[in-house]
């Protein structure tokens, strides 16, 4: 008579997770990916686009140069992954504002104050604002510059309008034309003749111009 034999239920492997629940997996491929990322950033910031190779990349990641091709098809799509990630941060300043309880003018001036600090700090930002110049070497479409930085410094200077914050007959849409102007112009000066380190003081020295005595 045949024996029979005792069934035993499977035991499925459960994959490794982190704090969050992710796959270890998963986790150490978006370090890994984060770590490319701001890599690409420093070395654009500090050579710009043409001078940069994907060796320098990965090097400065203490990684291979095929690590960084398996989270990026070439330098092109590094560059476009730093934009990206440039205008990310600076939506995020624009969010921020739109939480915090403050008068729309207060929004618009410390919008620029916040971004001359990331401008002076931030390599993702500096890359960014370098790649955007030598966007005519990138074989691939960049974001287009200025627009939601305008778009958001309009919202908060017709904000500011509204509230009788402006001087009369100040124009929100132009005064945000002329804010974002004199921002950038301050910043490439900046980069140019003191490597961004006075940005914060020069940008000051704007908001001081176009709103006097004005002290958030």
């Amino acid at each position: 008579m045949a024996k029979e034999t005792e069934s035993r239920p499977v035991r499925t492997r459960r994959a490794a997770t982190n704090a969050k629940g992710e796959p270890l997996k998963q986790d150490r491929a978006a370090r890994t990916r984060e770590s490319v990322l701001e890599a690409a950033a420093e070395a654009f910031a500090a050579k710009g686009f043409p001078e940069v190779t994907v060796l320098d990349v990965a090097e400065r990641a203490g990684l291979t140069k095929g690590a960084v091709y398996f989270h990026f098809a070439n330098k092109d799509a590094l560059a476009v992954a730093v934009a990206q990630e440039f205008y990310g941060r600076v939506g995020e300043v624009t969010e921020a504002l739109r939480r915090e309880n403050r008068t729309p003018l207060d929004r618009a001036i410390e919008f620029v104050r916040r971004n001359a600090v990331l401008f002076r700090d931030d390599p993702v930002i500096q890359a960014g604002a370098r790649l955007q110049i030598e966007r005519r070497y990138i074989d691939s479409s960049l974001p287009t510059p200025y627009v939601g930085a305008l778009e958001a410094l309009t919202e908060f200077l017709t904000g500011a309008e509204e509230e009788d914050q402006l001087s009369p007959g100040a124009d929100p849409e132009v005064l945000a034309r002329v804010l974002l102007s004199a921002f950038f112009g301050a910043q490439h000066m900046s980069w140019v003749l003191n490597d961004r380190k006075d940005l914060v003081e020069r940008a000051e020295e704007t908001l001081q111009c176009l709103f006097p005595g004005h002290r958030s």
